[in-house]
């Protein structure tokens, strides 16, 4: 049964790599390969010989010697554990995303454009690469990718040379994400499933994602299609008179996040439920409109209606991504079924014992870097939520191991090698219409320097902590 529910995964897996190829969302086989494992999970749980306690990250004991309604009650228990640990990190996206559609709603960001004041394509480049890396850090890597390029459609109106920009932009976004907590969905989940703390990120991680930006920006400089002036336009004026307001209140209620998390030791989506909610009241105070967030029935639904039409809150829940919600829910729980298995926890013993030790070990039990560094170069050409998934199946390490944050910086900056091996990456294409081997030429070599130079430097500067 071990063996069906194997190649389940693998096939579904297979599936959401060869989306575009299939012309299949990739939220379908997520969910299907999802449900079909947990359905296969509890109608074979008497031929299992061991389960994985996810609460205590360690293998029951005596487990085949346990009753059906024993084994069935404890599949019943370890599915709700992770769907609450699933639905943290979904909540708290939900929270994130809405907050930076609000501020899109009064066009926030266009206050970032206004300072783009250059004509020189290597001071552009330099701006929007430091820009992507501070913004992914803040509001996470796929919104700061989708805010940049949004404005550099603004900024450089030649699409063929808009698109070397969007390269850069994507490797600077990724880089920028792998060093906060809220910057990429991998390096929030190691952070809500305890694994890193939000100040040894940043000791860890700061430096080598500093250079996976500047390496490959500087290299760029010196290249043909930064050199020169573009033709800008003339400045638009804001269309909300609060859109710097709403920008700032924003970015600095999602930076409140991880303080609260500090205070009160709860949770990281209750803080950005609090945040949005701030964000949301000053929102509705600034469009004058009166709505009630929850629905209503009856003969006042017409008006509800109308008036939610003009509420911000409204407008920008309705641009969330649902799609990428289910997915990760999807992709998430299906991990959730080989890690309660064993699978992962018996693969990762494998894994460490098949692969050669590099000079350097990460700690005690040997998990050498080529591991980590493959993992970074597997997230290039597959997605790295389960693979970072399957990482906290694998490994037993503690909060803030060296481990983690290599795991966090290999599967944050790692994906920008191939363009469908990031979210950013995937969003930038879809914008720009970029074609897949365009930057596999153009910008690949790039990303694979910067990701290179940023884990050589991880290697040197984690003896300092």
């Amino acid at each position: 049964m071990e063996s069906v529910i194997i190649i389940v995964f693998v096939m579904g897996y297979l599936a959401i790599t060869l989306e575009h190829n299939i012309k299949l969302d990739k939220l379908i086989p997520a969910l299907i390969m999802m449900a079909v494992c947990w359905a296969l999970v509890a109608l074979g749980i008497d031929n299992f010989t061991q389960w994985f306690d996810s609460s205590k990250h360690s293998l029951v004991e005596g487990f085949g010697s346990l009753v059906h309604a024993d084994k069935m009650h404890l599949v019943e228990e370890t599915l709700l554990h992770h769907l609450g640990k699933t639905a943290e990190i979904l909540v708290f996206l939900l929270g994130a995303m809405t907050i930076v559609e609000i501020i899109d709603y009064f066009d926030g960001f266009s206050t970032i454009k206004n300072f783009v004041k250059t004509k020189k394509k290597k001071n552009i480049l330099w701006i929007f690469s430091i820009l992507a890396f501070i913004l992914s850090a803040i509001i996470d890597n796929l919104t700061a990718t989708i805010v940049l390029i949004s404005i550099l459609q603004k900024v450089v109106k030649n699409r063929d040379e808009r698109i070397w920009f969007a390269g850069l932009v994507i490797i600077a976004a990724n880089a920028g994400g792998a060093w906060s907590p809220i910057g990429d969905v991998t390096t929030t989940m190691l952070w809500i499933g305890k694994k890193v703390s939000t100040l040894k990120l940043i000791e860890y991680l700061l430096l080598p994602s500093l250079l996976c930006m500047i390496v490959p920006t500087f290299i760029a400089s010196f290249l043909p299609a930064f050199k020169g002036e573009i033709d800008t336009e003339e400045e638009e004026t804001a269309k909300s008179p609060h859109s710097a307001k709403m920008l700032y209140l924003g970015l600095g209620a999602i930076v409140f996040v991880p303080i609260f998390k500090t205070i009160t030791h709860l949770p990281p989506y209750v803080g950005m439920m609090l945040s949005l909610a701030v964000v949301a009241t000053f929102a509705e105070i600034y469009s004058k409109s009166k709505f009630s967030i929850s629905s209503v029935d009856g003969e006042q639904a017409e008006e509800h209606a109308l008036a939610a039409h003009h509420s911000p809150v409204h407008a920008s829940l309705s641009k969330i991504e649902m799609p990428s919600i289910l997915f990760f829910l999807g992709i998430l729980m299906a991990v959730a079924a080989l890690e309660s298995l064993g699978i992962l926890f018996n693969f990762a013993s494998t894994l460490q014992e098949t692969i050669p030790m590099m000079g350097t070990e990460l700690h005690h039990e040997g998990v050498s870097d080529l591991v980590i560094m493959l993992l970074g170069v597997g997230s290039a050409v597959i997605d790295n939520v389960p693979l970072v998934a399957a990482s906290l199946g694998m490994f037993s390490e503690g909060l803030d191991n060296e481990l983690w944050h290599f795991i966090a910086f290999s599967a944050g900056t790692g994906g920008s090698m191939l363009i469908i091996g990031s979210a950013a990456g995937v969003v930038a294409m879809g914008m720009e219409k970029i074609d897949f081997f365009w930057y596999l030429k153009k910008i690949s070599w790039l990303a694979l320097i910067g990701f290179v130079v940023g884990s050589a430097a991880f290697m040197v500067t984690r003896t300092l902590f």
